[in-house]
C-alpha cells in the first residue's frame, strides 16, 4: 500500500531541512554567528569600559584604537603568512582559543579593577592601576589580532573550499556571512548595553567572559565538524616559499658533495660558528622579510587596484563610528534617534547583500562592482549637498586646525553645556573595531531647537543610502580576492589587505584629530567623498583592464572570466 503524497512530501521537506542543518555550510554560518556576536559585544563593551575606568575620558579608548590599528598594520602580513604555512584546522582552532582566552582574561582583569579601583589607585602612586590599563589594552590587542587571523582563515579561505569552486554558491555564502555581520552589529551591542545599564560594568564583564567561555567550546566543536564534512580542507597547496627553500637546500647539498681540500679543523669550527650566527640573524630578519614580501606580492596581484580601491573607502567620516554619531549628537539628534538610524543603516546593508547576489547573476562580478560603486557615490552626493544646507556648521573663516581650547586661550569664552550622558551608540563601530579619539568630547552641545535639522538629515540620508552600494562593493572585492589569489597566498594577501584598510582608517582618525572643531566637519565630509571617488576610480581602472582582456561577455547564465592573471610571484 502506497503512502499518501502529502506524507511523502512532508518527509522529504523534513529530510531536506535536516540535511541543511547538518551541512558544512550551515555549521559554518552558526559558528560565525557565535563568533561575531561575541566579537561585537566585546568591541562595544571594551570602549565603554575604558571610558568608565578613566573618568569618562576618551584617552584610553583612543590609545586602544591606535594600538589596534598599528598592530594590524604591521602584523597583517605576518599573520596571513602564518595562516598560509600551517594546517587549516590548526590555524582556526589556535586563533579561536587565543582570541577567546584573551577576552576572558581581559574581562577578569576589568572586573578586578572595577571592584578595587580605589585601592589600586593608592598602591605605588597609582602605578599598579596604570599597569592594569597596559595589561588590558595589550591583551585586548592580542584578542583583536587573533580575531584577524580567524577572519582571514574562515572568511577568505575555508568558505572558498566549502563552496567547492561554485561561484554562485560562494557569492551566496559571502552575502549570508555579511548579513550575519550586519545583524550582530546592531543586536549584540544592544544586548550587552542593556546588561550594563540595568546591572553594572562588573556584571557586564562577567557576562562577556562567561559567553566567550561557552562560545569557545561550541565553536571549537563546530570547526571540527565542518572540517570533517569537507575533506578538501585537509588538502593545502604547497607554498611557493617552501619550494624555494627546497631548491636552496638541494643546491646546498650539491655544494657539500664537492671535494674539499686543505680543510683544517680550526677552519671548520670557525665556519660552523659563522653558520650559526647567520642562522640567528636570518631568524631575526624573517618577520621583516615576510612583511616586505607580503606587500610586494600584494602589489603584484591582478586584483591589486580593486583591493586598493576598497581600502580607500575606509578613509571616511561617513559611517556610524564614534566620530559621525558624535557629531550628529552635537547637532541635536538624541540617542534614541541615532539608534533608529543605526538600525536603518543595518537594513540598508542587508539590502546591499541582496542586491549583490542579484547583480552578480545579472551582470557578472566585475560589473557588479561598477554598478555598486556608482550607487554609493550617487548616494553620497546628498552628504555633499548637506554641507551647504541650513544648519551646517561649516565656517571657512575658522581655521580647521583651531580647536575650542585654542580659542579659549586666545580670549574667546568657551561655550558652556549642561552635563549630558553620551549615548551608547557613539561607541559602536560598524566596519571594524579600530575606534580612535573622538573630537566630540570637547565640543558644545546644541539643543534641538537651536539647530535646523535639514543639514544633518541630508547627511544621514546619504550615509544610510550609500550602505547599499558600499556592502555590495565590499562583497564584490572580497570575492575577487577569493577567486583570483592563489590558495598558497590567500592568507598573506588578505592580511596585507587588512593592513591597507587599517592604514586608511588610521589616516581618517588623524585627519579628525588635526581638524576636530565642528566648523571643519563639512571639509571632512568633502575629503571623505573625494577618497571614495578615488577608490572607485581605481576599481574602474581594474575593471577596464579586466574586461578589456575578457574571453566572453558576462551574462546571467554565462561564466565570467577575468583576463590574464598576473603571476603571483613573491619576491624573496
Amino acid at each position: 500500500m502506497s503512502r499518501p503524497k502529502d506524507q511523502t512530501r512532508g518527509e522529504g521537506c523534513c529530510g531536506s531541512l535536516g540535511n541543511y542543518l547538518t551541512s558544512a555550510k550551515f555549521l559554518l554560518y552558526l559558528g560565525h554567528s557565535l563568533s561575531t556576536w561575541g566579537d561585537r559585544m566585546w568591541h562595544f563593551a571594551v570602549s565603554v569600559f575604558l571610558v568608565e575606568l578613566y573618568g569618562n575620558s576618551l584617552l584610553l579608548t583612543a590609545v586602544y584604537g591606535l594600538v589596534v590599528a598599528g598592530s594590524v598594520l604591521f602584523m597583517g602580513a605576518i599573520i596571513g603568512n602564518w595562516v598560509d604555512k600551517n594546517a587549516r584546522l590548526k590555524v582556526a582552532q589556535t586563533a579561536l582559543v587565543v582570541q577567546n582566552v584573551s577576552v576572558i582574561l581581559c574581562g577578569i582583569i576589568l572586573m578586578m579593577v572595577f571592584l578595587h579601583k580605589d585601592a589600586l589607585l593608592t598602591m605605588y602612586h597609582g602605578w599598579v592601576l596604570t599597569s592594569c590599563y597596559i595589561m588590558i589594552i595589550t591583551i585586548a590587542n592580542i584578542a583583536n589580532l587573533a580575531s584577524t587571523a580567524t577572519t582571514i582563515t574562515i572568511q577568505r579561505d575555508w568558505i572558498v573550499v566549502v563552496a567547492g569552486g561554485d561561484r554562485s554558491k560562494l557569492a551566496d555564502m559571502n552575502a549570508t556571512i555579511r548579513r550575519i555581520d550586519q545583524l550582530t552589529n546592531i543586536l549584540a551591542p544592544m544586548a550587552v548595553g542593556q546588561i550594563m545599564t540595568f546591572g553594572s560594568p562588573v556584571i557586564g564583564c562577567g557576562f562577556i567572559s562567561g559567553w566567550n567561555l561557552v562560545s569557545m567550546c561550541v565553536e571549537y566543536f563546530l570547526l571540527w565538524k565542518v572540517y570533517q564534512k569537507t575533506p578538501a580542507l585537509a588538502v593545502k597547496v604547497t607554498l611557493k616559499v617552501e619550494e624555494t627553500e627546497l631548491k636552496q637546500l638541494n643546491a646546498h647539498k650539491d655544494t657539500e658533495q664537492k671535494p674539499m681540500e686543505g680543510t683544517q679543523l680550526m677552519g671548520e669550527t670557525d665556519s660552523d660558528v659563522q653558520k650559526q650566527e647567520q642562522g640567528c640573524a636570518s631568524q631575526l630578519a624573517e618577520p621583516f622579510r615576510t612583511f616586505r614580501n607580503g606587500w610586494v606580492s600584494y602589489y603584484n596581484q591582478s586584483v591589486f587596484l580593486a583591493g586598493l580601491g576598497l581600502a580607500f573607502l575606509y578613509m571616511t567620516v561617513l559611517g556610524f563610528d564614534c566620530i559621525t554619531t558624535g557629531y550628529a549628537y552635537t547637532q541635536g539628534l538624541s540617542g534614541s534617534i541615532l539608534s533608529i538610524l543605526m538600525g536603518a543603516s543595518a537594513i540598508a546593508g542587508i539590502m546591499g547583500t541582496v542586491a549583490f547576489t542579484w547583480l552578480r547573476r545579472k551582470f557578472g562580478l566585475i560589473r557588479t562592482g561598477l554598478i555598486s560603486g556608482f550607487a554609493q557615490f550617487a548616494s553620497l552626493s546628498l552628504c555633499v549637498v548637506s554641507v551647504f544646507m541650513p544648519g551646517s556648521p561649516l565656517d571657512l573663516s575658522v581655521s580647521p586646525f583651531q580647536d575650542i581650547r585654542t580659542r579659549f586661550i586666545q580670549g574667546e569664552p568657551l561655550p558652556t553645556r549642561p552635563p549630558t550622558k553620551i549615548p551608547e551608540a557613539i561607541f559602536t563601530s560598524e566596519m571594524h573595531t579600530a575606534n580612535g579619539s573622538s573630537p566630540t568630547d570637547h565640543v558644545p552641545e546644541m539643543s534641538p531647537q537651536s539647530v535646523p535639522i535639514l543639514s544633518v538629515s541630508l547627511l544621514f540620508a546619504g550615509v544610510i543610502a550609500a550602505r547599499v552600494g558600499l556592502w555590495a562593493f565590499d562583497l564584490t572585492v572580497t570575492q575577487l580576492l577569493q577567486e583570483n589569489v592563489d590558495e598558497s597566498e590567500r592568507g598573506i594577501i588578505n592580511g596585507v589587505q587588512n593592513s591597507m584598510n587599517y592604514l586608511l582608517d588610521l589616516v581618517h582618525f588623524i585627519m579628525v584629530i588635526l581638524a576636530p572643531n565642528p566648523e571643519a566637519f563639512g571639509l571632512l565630509v568633502l575629503i571623505s567623498v573625494s577618497f571614495v571617488a578615488m577608490g572607485h576610480i581605481l576599481y574602474f581602472r581594474f575593471a577596464q583592464k579586466s574586461l578589456g582582456n575578457q574571453l566572453c561577455v558576462c551574462g546571467p547564465n554565462e561564466k565570467e572570466v577575468i583576463g590574464e592573471t598576473q603571476s603571483n610571484t613573491s619576491v624573496v
